[in-house]
């Protein structure tokens, strides 16, 4: 077992030591305090650097409870446990410390303070096939990675076909790493880490690794291992990666650890802070009011239908700032009209604010063979939805009216809302409405029976 003890006390320098038991037989991990800093400026932190290590080699070096010019802290004095067998999620959003915390724990950096006790043999999932000589083989790296991970060559001798088979890359085992596709590469890294046998997996957003039936093979192998005590540390911004393989959660911002617990209590805490907390695009968080008035179009741009306006609203007719999963409401697109116009269709293409660009709805009164007859002057246009199915977030609504013949008369291109929460939907994509109710068996039902 390897422990980073602090020197001295919380707040000094971590110096490498060894033990050979710990407290509670159960707890493989425990991370007590531990806090590791950055500068941004590359010169000034060389400069650091070579001042710490002069400093602690003559034993001189200072409190690292304080930051110099440029530091930050990338961790904060976290604290937190890993049993056998246990599943933790590490969530945050981007630079909040996870893949640091990781690397700390894989012994790759030294953290500037704090004690971390490993029980076990630990296998970084970090960054699959980094490792590899790209001019040996396939088999030779097996035998040099698998050799680091702890593993004598006879017990590589005999987990090499298994590691092989699983990799899927069959006569490419002997050609060199560098003809290999980076996906063939992280699968062959993937097999040879979970064949090690690990006390400890650490999974750094690597599961993306071939294809959808390779990341099912990948899944399966995981749960077989959990069931043989090997415990994880896993970290993805996919939450149902972390719902679905992970009982346990952190969640860490900006280098402070803000929760453990039930990992469906940590998704929502995340996502709520995520997608309804303070953003730092202030924009959004002035559009997202749940109404937008545009300004009057200019002579000679108006096809003859405008949209003045688009707010949501309830069955009461009153106006919602926000949506509810699971309530109703209704998008009011408010309208001006220089004549009367038949065949009119309105078409809402949603999207996450924060997503990768993908319609999560799309939705058409042609798709719907519904034509919508609009008279001159001003009109209102009404799209009820009886249940919202969105989950929690923001959103950006793309609105658009065009006539029969694919004309458009008039397009909002961002309108942005938020869904807020109810209880339950971080472990779903969406909200389905549902009924619960007993019903008597028929008689038909009574007779099979007997």
């Amino acid at each position: 077992m390897v422990s980073l003890k602090d020197s001295q006390s919380v707040g000094k320098a971590t110096d490498i030591v060894s033990k050979s038991t710990m407290t509670d037989g159960d707890v493989l991990l425990s991370v007590q305090g531990v806090s590791k800093k950055f500068c941004r400026d590359l010169k000034r932190s060389l400069i650091y650097g070579v001042q710490d290590i002069a400093a602690e080699m003559v034993g001189l070096r200072d409190s690292c409870d304080s930051l110099r010019k440029r530091e930050f802290w990338a961790l904060d004095n976290v604290s937190l446990e890993l049993r056998r067998g246990t599943a933790l999620g590490l969530v945050g959003s981007n630079g909040s410390g996870k893949s640091t915390l990781l690397r700390i724990i894989a012994g790759l950096i030294k953290p500037d303070a704090g004690t971390i006790e490993i029980k076990g043999k630990v296998a970084p999932l970090i960054a699959l096939g980094a490792g590899f000589n790209p001019i040996l083989t396939g088999r030779e790296n097996i035998y040099a990675n698998m050799s680091i991970l702890g593993l004598s060559k006879a017990e590589i001798d005999e987990r090499f076909d298994d590691v092989v088979e699983f990799a899927e890359i069959g006569d490419a085992i002997d050609s060199p790493v560098q003809s290999y596709s980076s996906g063939m590469a992280a699968r062959l890294g993937f097999a040879c880490a979970v064949h090690t046998e690990p006390d400890i997996l650490l999974i750094d957003e690597v599961l993306a690794v071939g294809d959808m039936r390779f990341r099912v093979k990948c899944y399966r192998r995981l749960s077989e291992l959990r069931k043989s005590g090997t415990s994880f540390i896993m970290v993805a911004h996919n939450p149902h990666v972390i719902l679905s393989m992970c009982d346990q959660s952190a969640y860490l911002n900006r280098g402070k650890l803000l929760i453990v617990g039930d990992t469906p209590s940590v998704i929502t805490k995340y996502e709520e802070d995520l997608f309804l907390g303070d953003s730092e695009n202030k924009k959004i968080d002035e559009e997202s009011s749940g109404s937008l008035t545009l300004p009057e179009k200019l002579e000679g741009t108006s096809y003859g239908l405008d949209i003045m306006s688009l707010h949501w609203e309830n069955s009461q007719g009153q106006k919602l700032k926000s949506l509810k999963t699971a309530n109703s409401a209704a998008l009011c697109v408010k309208c001006r009209s220089d004549s009367n116009l038949d065949d009119i269709f309105l078409t809402v293409i949603v999207r996450q604010a924060f997503g990768e660009g993908e319609s999560v709805l799309n939705l058409s009164s042609e798709k719907d063979d519904c034509k919508l007859n609009i008279s001159a002057g001003i009109s209102q246009v009404l799209l009820k939805m009886p249940s919202c199915s969105l989950k929690a977030g923001r959103y950006v609504m793309k609105v658009y009216l065009s006539q029969k013949g694919h004309r458009i008369l008039d397009v909002v291109e961002s309108f942005y809302f938020t869904v807020e929460n109810i209880p339950g939907m971080s472990q779903c994509l969406f909200h389905q409405p549902h009924d619960w109710l007993i019903r008597a068996a028929s008689h038909e039902d009574d007779s099979r029976s007997l």
